[in-house]
């Protein structure tokens, strides 16, 4: 009797367990149009026309199972051949979007069920990175900010989640962060720490003295090494550096060791009829009162020299916090906090800018007038407010001013379109954001369209991973009766 009930039982979980485990890993299929890179070519668009408008619930869960199982049979079994890419003269930009991952730390008095809380959310990340890569290998992946929790930790334990980072979440090498540790640590525990006083001292000299020696642009950098088959981009998020009322040289110095610049631009065919760059920016350090004032100047400086370059193609500027809009559009309104005139626990802290959910007006007019002033298309990728949203800037060259709006305003010289990203934490159910940019040839220019992936909230992850569990003590328990 207890056999054949354990065996019904063992039965029922199997079935449940491949369920959950077949949706884990193929997810993008329950929504392959959203999962995909755009189709600027209509004629190879998805046909979608053999379910009439008046469908019974019935045809419309028979389509669905049918668009679902050929979308799987096709990303997993069907040899990709990109003949639509192989006949364009200029291939399409493929840019997965990741929002705010903020993993968490480990403690010594950290409860065992925080760490496996932890552990497993690791995991979850990088099971929707993993799954996404497979199936859409894309050209450039960029994490838009507050890659950690918090950024009032100690150089240790930032060490200790960048590796994390860099193994569970996107299983890259990490001999690199490993070598710049055994140049920067401390020699009686061995422990990562960074000298930021003598960074410190380096970056000044540079501003004041010959700020061309910052070296911001690159030119047609497709990975950071040979061995990668696409750039790998992290943005500089509030909970990584912090606003500028709390950003010290200690943050930005381990920031830039382990993670690189924090500013630049990267140029794509600057010489063709096809030129287009991607402009990464660390709007933390935009606008102050600062604790260092030293780096609002940096900032300007990057900006500086942008506009020097005279571009002439299209542009994806890439940074964390939104830019201005009236409250109502997105779900953070526009919030500039301060430190009060009186702050005992750190005095030097009074009236610096603590904590802000958009740029300013002034900034956002000036920042956008300078990296999209040449009139050409582009996207604005950030990240922040966690919800996400999609809005329109319109500018208006009488004055300069851009005005967010939720439609696009056809009185307005030009558009522009933000994408806040929505996280990929799985609280907001592990999104991935798609950015395509196709040149066209009739135009000659560039257009970029934007897609939001879901997976699902972190428990799905959690019950596939743990039914497996279960399912195997269950037949191994059979097995031993």
């Amino acid at each position: 009797m207890l056999r054949s009930t354990l065996r019904k039982v063992a039965v029922f979980a199997t079935v449940i367990t491949v369920l959950a485990n077949i949706y884990a890993y193929t997810f993008p299929s329950l929504n392959a149009e959203s999962c995909s890179w755009h189709c600027f070519d209509k004629t190879n668009a998805k046909d979608d026309s053999s379910l009439p408008l008046d469908a019974t619930l019935f045809e419309k869960v028979v389509h669905r199972a049918k668009s679902y199982a050929t979308d799987v049979y096709e990303t997993n079994f069907v040899t990709k051949v990109e003949d639509s890419e192989d006949s364009q003269r200029v291939p399409d930009v493929h840019m997965m979007a990741l929002g705010d991952p903020q993993i968490k730390g480990v403690w010594k008095n950290t409860p065992y069920i925080t760490r496996l809380d932890t552990f497993g959310n690791d995991y979850y990340l990088g099971h929707i990175f993993k799954t996404m890569k497979q199936r859409l290998s894309p050209s450039h992946v960029v994490v838009m900010g507050d890659l950690f929790s918090s950024q009032w930790i100690p150089d240790s334990e930032f060490y200790n989640r960048t590796r994390r980072y860099v193994n569970r979440l996107f299983k890259r090498d990490t001999s690199l962060i490993e070598e710049i540790k055994q140049s920067n640590h401390n020699n009686d525990t061995g422990l990562f720490q960074v000298d930021w006083q003598a960074w410190g001292s380096t970056f000044n000299e540079i501003l004041e003295n010959n700020p061309e020696d910052f070296k911001f642009g690159y030119k047609d950098v497709d990975a950071w090494s040979d061995d990668e088959d696409y750039l790998f981009v992290n943005l500089t998020g509030n909970h990584d550096v912090g606003y500028s009322g709390d950003a010290t040289y200690q943050h930005l110095t381990r920031f830039q060791k382990l993670f690189g610049k924090d500013n630049f631009w990267i140029e794509y065919g600057s010489e063709t009829d096809h030129p287009w760059r991607l402009v990464v920016l660390n709007d933390l350090l935009l606008e102050g009162p600062a604790l260092q004032p030293e780096f609002v100047d940096y900032d300007w400086e990057f900006l500086r020299q942008l506009e020097a370059q005279n571009f002439t193609g299209s542009t994806i500027l890439a940074t964390h916090v939104p830019f201005y809009k009236e409250e109502g559009l997105c779900v953070d309104p526009p919030e500039y906090n301060y430190y009060p005139e009186v702050w005992e626990k750190e005095p030097y802290k009074a009236n610096l800018l603590r904590s802000q959910n958009h740029i300013s007006e002034g900034v956002t007019n000036t920042v956008f007038n300078i990296v999209f002033g040449n009139n050409m298309p582009g996207m604005v990728l950030v990240g922040h407010d966690h919800e996400g949203c999609e809005v329109t800037y319109n500018r208006f060259s009488g004055n300069n001013s851009w005005v967010a709006t939720r439609d696009p305003l056809a009185n307005a010289d030009y558009h522009l379109q933000e994408i806040t990203v929505r996280s990929m934490m799985g609280e907001f159910f592990g999104n991935t954001g798609l950015v395509t940019g196709h040149f066209n040839e009739d135009t000659k220019l560039w257009e970029w369209k934007f897609t939001l992936c879901p997976f699902s909230i972190q428990h799905v992850w959690w019950f596939s991973k743990v039914s497996a569990i279960v399912t195997v003590l269950i037949w191994s328990s059979l097995a031993v009766l």
